[in-house]
C-alpha cells in the first residue's frame, strides 16, 4: 500500500505544483469579496449573505442604539470607551446630541471609522440627530418650531425649511433625523402641542410629506415619530395613555403616518411611549405589524423611543422583567431598541427555546436592508467630515425669517391699531417676560440671546433712534412676583403705545430644563397665562393707552379678558432665531401677516376639546349658552364656542371669494374632485391668503364631523389683483369606516365648504357619490441595574467627574453622589454634572428623588457618566 509520503517521495514535483495550486486558490477564495459587499446584487441576497454570516451578540447589536454617554468625554470620542462598548462589533445607531456642530461632525467619523474597518464583518452604523426645527448641534440654524411651521398653511416652505436642514446635518455627519413629528394634537395641556404641526390630521400629513421629501431630496434619511396614538393623552400629562375608538385613531391620530408611508419612501418610523387601548404602542402588533406593514406597506425599521422598551417593565407593567419587556416589543414589529437594553436578553430567550430565532433575523434584515438601501456599505462616509461652511449660512438664515415671516397670526386689529405708523409715533413702550427673551421651542441647541434676536432688539433695529423705546420687564413667566409691574406701568404711562410680549418657555435638549413652561414632560393643568402675567397685561391696559398684546408661546393659551378688553391681539408661535425681526416688521407694517391658527383657541380648560372637526352632537344641543347672571342651557353661564377656530387669521388687506367652479358634480370613489376658487386683493396692501376646502358628509352610517379640512392653498395676490385658484380633492378621501369597519366612501351627498377659516366658510356647493367601486378594502442586569460587590481594596484617592442623565438625555440635577470607601459625598449641579474623590477601587452610589438608586464601580476610572431611571411605582 502506498502512502502519502511514498507518493511525496515518488512525486516530489507533483506534491509541490498540488501544494502551489491550493495555495493560490486559498489566495483567491481569500481576496473574493463577500456576496454582502458586492454593489451589483440584489438587497435581498446582500442582506441574506451578511445575515448567515452574524454571530447572536452581532445581531443583537445590529438592534442595539450605542449611546454617547458611553462613548464620549465631553466634546470628544473616547477611543477606549468606544472599543470597550462595541469591541468587534457594530451596533445599529449612534447619536451625539450634546455635540457641537463641528465636533458631532468629527466624533461620527471617528465611530464609523471604527465600525467598518475595526469590527469583524465592518457594518457601518447610522448616525442619528434631531432636527425638528434645525440640527440640535450648537451653531445649527435655528428654524421656527413646528406649531409655527404649521401656521404658515404652506407646504413650499416646509420642504425647504427641511431641505436647508440636511445640508447642515450632512456637515455633521448625520445620516439619519429624528424627525418629523406627525403627532395630531387634540389635548392643549400636554406641553408636546409645540412639536405638532396642528390638530388636524390633513396639515399634519401634508407637511409631514413635504418634509420627508426635503429630507430625501437631500440625502438624508428622515424617521417619522412618534407613531401611535399620542396626542390627546389623558389630562394633558406627557406619557399618558390615549383613551380614543378606533375609528378616531385611524381617521386622526395616525391618518398622518398613512399619508406620508404611502406617499413617500420613508425608513425608519419610531414608537410613542404612551399606551392605546390597554396595550403600549410599543409593543402593539396591531400598530407596527397589522396596519404599519401589512395595510399601509412599510418595508423600514421600527425605532424604539428612547426607554420605551425598558418601560413594558417599569411604566406600562405589562412585562415582569427585561426579557419579557424585550419579546414583547421584538414580537409586536419593534426592530431596534434605544436608551435601555432589554434587547441584550434575546440571546438567552433563544436559547431556552422562549423566543423564536425568526423574530431576530426578521428585525436585523430590516435594519441592514435600510442601510443597504441608504448606501452606506459603498460610502460609510457619505454624510462626514464635509465643510463647516455649510452650517448657518446666510441662505438658511433667511430661509428661517423668511418662515417667522408667514408664521404670524393676527388675530385682533381692532380699529385697525395694526400696523403701527413710525411718522405719528414717539415713544414706544416694550414690556413683558418674553420681550427681551429669545423663544425658540424645545429641541434646540440654545436659549441664549446671542443666538437670535429678541423682539426688543428687532423693534430697536427698525426704529433706529426714530422713537424712543421704555422697557420694563413687568414679571416673569412663572411666579406670583408683582414688584416689576410699576416700572412697567411707568413705562406704559409715558409711551404713545404699549406691545407686551407674554406667553411660554421651553427648555433646550440635553442642555437646559430650567423654568420651562412647554415642551416634552412640561404640561400645564391651567391653560391660563402662567404667574401674573395677564394681571400684567390688566395693569398696562388700565393706563389708556392703546394696547397690543403678542403671545409668543408652543402652545394656545385661553385668554377671553384679552380678547375683550385689548384692541390688537397677535400670535408668535416660537419663530426661530429671527424671530424678533419678523415681529417688529409686522407690527409697523413692512410685512403683511398671513398665517393661521393651526389650532383652535379654547376659552379655558374647561372647553375641551376644542377642536373644530368634532361631531355633530359635541357642541351643544339646546344652543341656549348663557353667561354670568344670565343661566342658559349646554354650558349654564358660557358657549361652549372657541376664542378663535382653527385656521383663522387676519390681514392687512382685504380678500373677496367670488365665484367656484366644480370639476364635476357627479363622482366615483376613483375620481379627483378639481375646484377652481376665484379671488381678488381688495384692499390697499398686497397679501397672502390661505384658501381652505372642507368637505361635510351630510349623511352617513356612522357620525362623522361637522366638516374636514381636505385641501387649502397659499397664493400672494397684489392689491386690485384677481387670481383664479386651483384645489384638489381625491373622492378616495371621503372615505369613513363603516358598521362593520370597513373603508369606504360611501354613496349620498357631499357639501363642498370654501372659506378663510374652519368658522368663515363663504361658499357651499354640493357634489354626490356614486358609489360604484368600493374603496379599499433573563438578561444579566446592565450594570446601572446591578448593586456592584464591595471592592477588597480601595486603592490610591483619585477625582473622578461625569455628568448625570436621564434616558432622554435630560441632566439631572441636585443627585446625592457618595464613594462608599471614601467616605466622599457631592451632589450634581444643575447640568447634571458632579467631581467627587474617591477610590481607584471604589463604589459611586447616586441617588435623588424620583429615581431607581443606581450604583457603579470605579475601576480606576476618572470619568464615569451616570443614567438613572425614573421611579414610577
Amino acid at each position: 500500500m502506498k502512502t502519502k509520503d511514498n507518493y511525496r517521495i515518488m512525486y516530489p514535483r507533483l506534491s509541490l505544483f498540488i501544494a502551489l495550486c491550493c495555495g493560490l486558490i486559498s489566495s483567491l477564495q481569500a481576496q473574493e469579496k463577500p456576496l454582502y459587499k458586492k454593489a451589483s446584487l440584489p438587497i435581498d441576497e446582500r442582506v441574506a449573505d451578511l445575515l448567515q454570516r452574524m454571530t447572536m451578540e452581532e445581531k443583537i447589536a445590529q438592534l442595539s442604539h450605542l449611546h454617547g454617554f458611553q462613548i464620549y468625554n465631553e466634546q470628544q470620542v473616547d477611543l477606549e470607551k468606544l472599543k470597550e462598548a462595541a469591541g468587534d462589533r457594530s451596533y445599529g445607531c449612534v447619536e451625539g446630541f450634546t455635540l457641537t456642530s463641528a465636533n458631532c461632525a468629527q466624533a461620527f467619523y471617528e465611530i464609523q471609522q471604527y465600525m467598518v474597518e475595526q469590527t469583524r464583518l465592518g457594518i457601518p452604523i447610522i448616525t442619528v440627530s434631531e432636527s425638528l426645527h434645525g440640527s440640535v448641534h450648537d451653531g445649527s440654524t435655528i428654524f421656527p418650531q413646528s406649531v409655527a411651521l404649521g401656521s404658515t398653511f404652506n407646504t413650499d416652505l416646509a420642504y425647504r425649511m427641511t431641505h436647508a436642514i440636511a445640508d447642515e446635518l450632512k456637515a455633521q455627519g448625520v445620516i439619519q433625523t429624528l424627525s418629523p413629528g406627525l403627532d395630531v394634537v387634540r389635548e392643549l395641556r400636554w406641553g408636546r402641542v409645540e412639536e405638532s404641526f396642528g390638530e388636524d390630521p390633513w396639515l399634519v400629513g401634508q407637511m409631514g410629506i413635504a418634509q420627508v421629501k426635503g429630507y430625501i431630496d437631500n440625502g438624508v434619511a428622515p424617521m417619522l415619530k412618534p407613531y401611535g396614538p399620542g396626542g390627546a393623552p389623558l389630562g394633558g400629562l406627557n406619557l399618558a395613555s390615549v383613551e380614543s375608538g378606533e375609528r378616531d385613531v385611524r381617521n386622526i391620530h395616525i391618518k398622518p403616518y398613512e399619508m406620508v408611508v404611502k406617499n413617500t419612501d420613508v425608513k425608519a418610523v419610531m414608537t410613542s411611549y404612551n399606551s392605546w387601548n390597554n396595550i403600549p404602542n410599543s409593543a402593539s402588533k396591531y400598530l407596527l405589524t397589522d396596519i404599519l406593514r401589512k395595510e399601509w406597506g412599510f418595508k423600514g425599521y421600527v425605532y424604539s423611543d428612547w426607554g420605551a422598551v425598558e418601560m413594558l417593565k417599569s411604566f406600562h407593567l405589562t412585562a415582569k422583567d427585561n426579557a419579557e419587556a424585550a419579546k414583547q416589543s421584538l414580537m409586536a414589529g419593534m426592530d431596534l431598541e434605544a436608551s435601555s437594553n432589554c434587547f441584550q436578553e434575546l440571546a438567552t430567550l433563544i436559547e431556552k427555546n422562549e423566543l423564536d430565532i425568526q423574530y431576530v433575523d426578521q428585525a436585523v434584515s430590516r435594519v441592514l436592508r435600510v442601510k443597504f438601501e441608504l448606501g452606506l456599505f459603498e460610502d460609510p462616509y457619505a454624510n462626514m467630515a464635509t465643510s463647516q461652511e455649510l452650517v448657518h449660512r446666510t441662505e438658511a438664515q433667511t430661509l428661517s425669517r423668511e418662515i417667522a415671516d408667514e408664521s404670524i397670526v393676527l388675530l385682533k386689529n381692532e380699529n385697525n391699531l395694526l400696523p403701527l405708523s413710525m411718522e405719528n409715533i414717539e415713544s414706544v413702550a416694550v414690556i413683558g417676560p418674553n420681550a427681551n427673551q429669545v423663544q425658540f421651542g424645545d429641541y434646540t441647541w440654545s436659549r441664549d440671546n446671542q443666538h437670535g434676536v429678541t423682539p426688543l432688539k428687532g423693534i430697536q433695529d427698525l426704529l433706529d433712534g426714530q422713537a424712543k423705546i421704555n422697557y420694563a420687564t413687568g414679571c416673569d413667566l412663572i411666579s406670583n412676583d408683582t414688584s416689576g409691574f410699576e416700572q412697567a406701568i411707568r413705562a406704559a404711562q409715558i409711551s404713545d403705545v404699549s406691545i407686551l410680549f407674554v406667553g411660554s418657555s421651553s427648555a433646550s435638549l440635553a442642555r437646559d430644563y430650567a423654568n420651562a413652561t412647554s415642551g416634552e414632560g412640561f404640561d400645564l393643568s391651567s391653560l391660563q397665562l402662567t404667574g401674573v402675567q395677564e394681571e400684567l397685561v390688566k395693569a398696562v391696559y388700565a393706563q389708556g393707552k392703546p394696547t397690543i398684546v403678542v403671545l409668543v408661546t408652543g402652545r394656545p393659551f385661553a385668554i377671553p379678558w384679552i380678547k375683550k378688553h385689548v384692541p390688537a391681539i397677535a400670535i408668535q408661535w416660537y419663530g426661530g432665531e429671527r424671530a424678533g425681526d419678523a415681529i417688529a416688521d409686522m407690527l409697523f407694517g413692512k410685512t403683511n401677516p398671513s398665517a393661521k391658527t393651526p389650532f383652535s383657541f379654547p376659552q379655558s380648560v374647561g372647553h375641551l376639546p376644542v377642536y373644530y372637526n368634532h361631531l355633530p352632537t359635541d357642541k351643544g344641543f339646546y344652543h341656549k349658552p348663557g353667561k354670568p347672571g344670565e343661566p342658559g342651557r349646554d354650558y349654564v353661564f358660557s358657549d361652549p364656542e372657541p376664542l378663535w377656530p382653527f385656521g383663522y387669521g387676519l390681514s392687512y388687506t382685504a380678500f373677496q371669494y367670488q365665484d367656484v367652479k366644480l370639476s364635476a358634480e357627479t363622482l366615483l370613489p376613483t375620481d379627483t374632485l378639481s375646484v377652481w376658487v376665484k379671488i381678488s386683493n381688495i384692499g390697499k396692501m398686497d397679501g397672502k391668503e390661505v384658501v381652505q376646502l372642507y368637505v361635510r358628509d351630510l349623511v352617513s352610517s356612522v357620525v362623522t364631523p361637522v366638516k374636514q379640512l381636505k385641501a387649502f392653498a397659499k397664493y400672494a395676490i397684489a392689491s386690485g389683483d384677481t387670481t383664479t385658484i386651483k384645489l384638489q380633492v381625491p373622492i378616495d378621501e371621503l372615505a369613513l369606516y363603516d358598521l362593520d369597519m370597513n373603508r369606504i366612501v360611501e354613496s349620498g351627498e357631499y357639501e363642498i365648504q370654501i372659506g378663510s377659516s374652519s368658522k368663515d366658510i363663504y361658499i357651499k356647493k354640493t357634489i354626490a357619490v356614486n358609489n360604484t367601486v368600493e374603496a379599499n378594502n433573563q438578561q444579566t442586569p446592565s450594570i446601572y441595574e446591578k448593586t456592584p460587590q464591595q471592592p477588597e481594596k480601595a486603592g490610591e484617592i483619585i477625582t473622578v467627574t461625569g455628568e448625570i442623565r436621564d434616558v432622554q438625555a435630560t441632566p439631572i440635577a441636585r443627585v446625592n453622589i457618595t464613594a462608599l470607601q471614601s467616605g466622599e459625598v457631592t451632589h450634581s449641579d444643575s447640568q447634571g454634572k458632579y467631581t467627587i474623590k474617591a477610590a481607584e477601587n471604589d463604589v459611586l452610589l447616586f441617588s435623588a428623588d424620583g429615581f431607581k438608586e443606581t450604583s457603579i464601580q470605579v475601576n480606576g476610572k476618572k470619568q464615569i457618566n451616570a443614567r438613572m431611571n425614573y421611579h414610577h411605582q
